[in-house]
């Protein structure tokens, strides 16, 4: 075997081992190594289309890794918790949004949590202020017939992570401890919501 060969097989490795990756991250940094693999090949082996399709793919791969790297680096950042974030790297896109748009209204068809990086939300029926760090929608996954339970309107212009539900049914029986942490969310915002509508309830049943 030439020793030229041992880069094209060292790449071929490295894109079988990309079908086994679980997240974004790893994979796009083993698809630079077979980047890199390949375009040695191609061009000690002068095998010229397989040099060129990696050349192009290289730069995507870098591009898309340090998208990633930032994202991550954000989500530290307005995090008090590692892993309630964690979840979110590998499988977020990011959303922008402006003052005055409607996010959703209440009965709408729900298929996305919302994680908010910037800006001010309100759920307009229970009259909550909705900021950085906040989860949005979370609750459409549990109701039966996946129905927004809230209207939240954009209040002031910022930015949003989405997940579909498809996504994070995926990371819940994948990862216990995001499991856990998504139990502990739902459980928060029931509770939450219970402690509001109890005081009415009261005045209610008083009179």
């Amino acid at each position: 075997m030439q020793w030229t060969e041992t880069f094209g097989y060292l790449g071929a490795l490295m894109t079988l081992t990309t079908f086994s990756m679980k997240t974004m991250l790893h994979l796009r940094m083993v698809g630079i190594v077979s980047n890199l693999a390949f375009i040695s090949y191609g061009a000690f082996g002068h095998v010229y289309p397989v040099l060129m399709l990696h050349l192009a793919l290289l730069p995507l791969n870098v591009w898309r890794l340090w998208q990633l790297l930032q994202l991550t680096r954000q989500i530290e950042e307005i995090s008090g918790s590692q892993l309630s974030m964690e979840w979110l790297k590998p499988f977020s896109r990011r959303r922008t949004v402006h003052a005055g748009e409607t996010l959703f209204r209440r009965g709408d068809a729900a298929a996305e949590v919302l994680f908010v990086l910037s800006g001010r939300f309100r759920a307009m029926e229970a009259d909550v202020a909705l900021g950085q760090g906040e989860v949005i929608g979370e609750l459409g996954l549990i109701t039966r017939e996946h129905k927004r339970t809230q209207t939240v309107v954009c209040e002031e212009a910022g930015s949003l992570l989405s997940v579909t539900y498809d996504e994070v049914r995926q990371m819940y029986y994948q990862n216990p401890k995001f499991g856990f942490f998504f139990l502990e969310l739902v459980a928060e915002r029931l509770m939450r919501d219970a402690q509001r509508t109890a005081p009415a309830w009261r005045c209610a049943t008083s009179e």
